[in-house]
């Protein structure tokens, strides 16, 4: 298995005694690493025996490896609560969950077994509906079922097949065999999880992973893309995640997939359907969109037949599936197939549609709508729970909706079978589980923690196939319930480990053949969030600079009422920043406007930029907390200024000189024009208080370049000159409008019909007018109109790119 010798016994009761590693399993319970007889398994000799030759302090600092690069890579799980949502950093369990290859083939076949009845199952319940007709399934559960989609009834999906990408929650019992907790059909979350977790754990014990023969994952997602390819109908098509937006749940995986596999990463409002083709909204026009690997639930896709009150769906999407000009991953109403209550008529529906007795059963489960079970569940209530029978989730899932039988008082037991009689057709009566424990890290010491495993399935060209890992969940107790990653639960990386070397297949084509494509056309709205991203992080700098210079003056004299001071404090007001905080309330608003403009384009942004913003709201808000005013703040203004500085020069060197990149340019430009605009028009005036000029240049930048330009001390025309109409200063009016107006010439639909669009016509205009201005003519006034022109071309671009 691996270049490490083999564990002898001696060795492993070592091991197993270490004072570091203190493993010991639960009595009664299987376990992952160690053997009935409590020897370590074969699989986990290599992993543990290294573990165990590691000083204390070298394992922390491998684990902190990990949890850094999640850290870096800003990934998140967004939790909810009686407070509301928040995001909790990824919760790794640093310790891989190792399982032998050839168990893993075993398991894998029983999932392809499993995969292919959910199909089956799916396609009757829309089409023939034979099950129900034979009384295999009875009508109530599927009639009453809110994931039963009545207008999809009859519509046959794209190229045959409802199920394309489907999850499992699969366990091992006290007996060691391997059970299916639950069925993911709907949406399934968590394949982006697994490669991070890979790229985590392998960062803290790459020496390992490179010499054991764990099977990659490249392979399985290079084959699901291939096969979502092969999905278009016409060469135009184009591959799209449909996403319910940043508030969800799992939205970095739905973002961290799209980027991984080049697909676009769209909300609904992206989408329009026109003569029954789903259409983008785009920069260059409404582009159509011939498969959606769909991460929202199926009943809020469409406002129009489905789901009335939802926000973030697509009016016409059930129409568009009818005519057939778009594939959904999954079709609309599979998520039908996660009922809870279904498991209980799994057998029996698997030997009448495949032939054949499920290769991997699932936990034992009892639909209450029926006499036989509902006795037996209320006879049996000690070992049952007992959760809602429409539920999608296990129970260790399902937020306290199921009831444990032995928890109950005495009384509750005498009248369980009264509650089933009148609600049993809502109702499932489920073994209780007793899930394997796995190795986690708690503490400085191995554990044991029940754990269960997500594991994933991607029609393929050539059938099922199954990833070779997936991610492991783990409690953060002994309780199974404990599981869940909303309870605290943590997740741990899957290796599948061969005897022999496997292949380590990328996404990259090979090096004696490639194409070269063009990145996509890019969504109005991700155009509007980088053109206000850019706006913002600019309106953050500009503000900052205006603070560090009044700091600057104030740390001279600690008189804010100054002339200068005062008018400077007055323009801040003006502008909706207030002093009270020497770094200001206002100021971290702009930051975080930036963060929420950059965190709607995940996808197209990079982990290093990320990276920047969120360390760069992190040293601001402490700033806001601990600074006082004068020399202080002016260090923390030049601190903040610097890390700005930072993100700029990675957008800068770092992206790609595509469309994205010019909506975000345009906004730097833009607002550092009105920046300038507002404050000559403030500060350049005849009834400027003394110091104007030289705080402006300062301000500007430009207080050098001054000094070498110009053979006379500062005076408002040379301010002027210098600040507005200089093409040569990055900091300049003149220069901005003069970058905006090379960058429009490259925007889609600039020319239309050899004329130019009215936002080119008006950049043109803007651009035109105020290079032929002398520094004489530069008055008050003027500078109020080019303020006003200015905010009418930022109105301009919008309804030409974005509406």
């Amino acid at each position: 298995m691996s270049k490490a010798p083999a564990t002898d016994r001696v060795t492993e009761t070592r091991i197993l005694n270490d004072p570091v590693l203190g493993y010991a399993a639960l009595p009664g319970i299987a376990d992952e690493m160690l053997d009935a007889n409590g020897q370590i398994r074969p699989v986990w000799r290599n992993l543990i025996s290294h573990l165990s030759r590691m000083p204390e302090g070298d394992l922390q600092e491998r684990f902190a490896r990990a949890d850094r690069y999640l850290r870096d890579a800003g990934v998140f799980y967004r939790t909810y609560g009686a407070q509301g949502s928040g995001e909790r950093n990824w919760p790794i369990s640093h310790v891989p969950v190792l399982i032998d290859g050839k168990e893993w083939e075993a398991v894998s076949k029983g999932l392809v077994q499993r995969a292919d009845l959910l199909e089956a199952v799916v396609s009757d319940i829309y089409g023939e509906n034979r099950l129900v007709q034979e009384g295999i399934l009875p009508p109530a559960l599927i009639a009453g079922n809110s994931e039963f989609l009545r207008p999809l009834v009859g519509v046959k999906p794209v190229g045959g097949h409802y199920l394309h990408f489907c999850s499992f929650e699969i366990g091992r019992g006290p007996d060691g065999n391997w059970w299916v907790l639950a069925d993911r059909t709907q949406a399934p979350s968590g394949a982006g999880f697994a490669l991070e977790n890979r790229v985590a754990t392998t960062r803290a014990l790459s020496d390992i992973y490179g010499e054991s023969h764990v099977h990659r994952l490249a392979s399985f997602f290079g084959a699901f893309r291939d096969a979502l390819q092969a999905h278009k109908q016409y060469p135009e098509d184009r591959i799209a995640v449909l996403t319910p937006g940043p508030a969800n749940e799992t939205y970095f995986e739905h973002a961290y997939i799209a980027r991984y596999l080049g697909f676009m990463l769209l909300e609904g409002e992206d989408l329009t359907v026109v003569n029954n083709r789903v259409m983008v909204r785009t920069v260059a026009g409404l582009k159509p969109i011939g498969v959606l690997w769909r991460r929202l639930d199926a009943s809020y896709a469409d406002p129009l037949e489905l789901n009335q009150n939802s926000h973030i769906g697509t009016p016409g999407m059930v129409q568009a599936l009818r005519s057939g000009a778009v594939t959904f991953v999954n079709a609309l109403g599979s998520g039908i197939l996660e009922t809870r209550a279904l498991l209980a008529f799994m057998p029996t529906v698997c030997r009448r549609l495949l032939g054949d007795d499920l290769l991997m059963p699932s936990i034992a489960t009892w639909w209450c709508g029926q006499k036989a079970e509902r006795d037996h569940v209320a006879k049996n209530i000690e070992k049952m729970v007992i959760g809602p029978a429409y539920s999608r989730l296990p129970f260790f899932d399902d937020n306290g909706q199921s009831v444990l039988g032995s928890s109950l008082r005495q009384t509750a037991k005498a009248s369980i079978g009264d509650w089933l009689s009148s609600e049993g057709a809502k109702l499932v009566g489920q073994e209780v589980v007793t899930l394997s424990t796995t190795p986690a890290y708690v503490n400085g010491k191995l554990v044991p923690r029940p754990m269960s495993l997500r594991v994933f399935a991607a029609r393929t060209e050539n059938g099922w196939q199954i990833m070779p890992g997936g991610f492991a969940r783990i409690g953060s107790g002994p309780d199974v319930a404990a599981i869940a990653m909303q309870a605290g639960g943590a997740a741990a990386d899957v290796w599948i480990v061969s005897d022999k070397p496997v292949p380590k297949p990328t996404l990259l084509p090979p090096e004696e053949s490639f194409t070269r494509n063009m990145p996509g056309s890019l969504p109005s709205r991700a155009a509007d969030n980088l053109y206000w991203l850019g706006r913002y992080i600019e309106r953050a700098e500009g503000a900052l600079r205006i603070l560090r210079a009044w700091h600057l003056r104030y740390a001279e004299s600690a008189d804010p009422g100054q002339p200068l001071l005062a008018d400077v404090s007055r323009y801040l007001k003006a502008i909706d920043i207030d002093m009270s905080k020497a770094v200001p309330a206002p100021l971290l608003r702009n930051i975080d406007s930036a963060i929420y403009s950059a965190s709607n384009i995940r996808d197209r942004f990079s982990p290093d930029g990320w990276l920047a913003l969120t360390d760069l709201a992190k040293t601001a808000r402490r700033f806001h907390e601990a600074v006082q005013p004068g020399d202080d703040a002016s260090h923390a203004t030049t601190i903040l200024l610097r890390k700005l500085a930072g993100f700029a020069g990675l957008v800068h060197e770092n992206m790609y000189r595509f469309t994205g990149w010019r909506f975000l340019s345009i906004g730097r430009h833009l607002e550092r024009a009105l920046h300038m605009t507002r404050l000559l028009g403030h500060m350049s005036g005849p009834e400027a208080p003394d110091g104007s000029l030289d705080m402006l240049l300062e301000i500007g930048d430009s207080v050098m370049t001054h000094r070498r330009r110009y053979n006379v001390a500062t005076a408002r025309l040379t301010v002027a000159d210098l600040l507005a109409l200089d093409p040569l200063n990055p900091r300049s009016i003149l220069f901005q409008l003069n970058e905006i107006r090379t960058e429009v010439e490259q925007l889609p639909n600039a020319f239309v019909n050899g004329q130019m669009s009215p936002f080119y016509r008006e950049a043109m205009r803007l651009h035109s007018g105020l290079a032929v201005m002398t520094p004489e003519a530069m008055d008050h006034e003027v500078y109020r109109k080019l303020e006003q022109e200015m905010e009418k071309l930022s109105d301009i671009l919008g309804q030409t790119y974005f509406s």
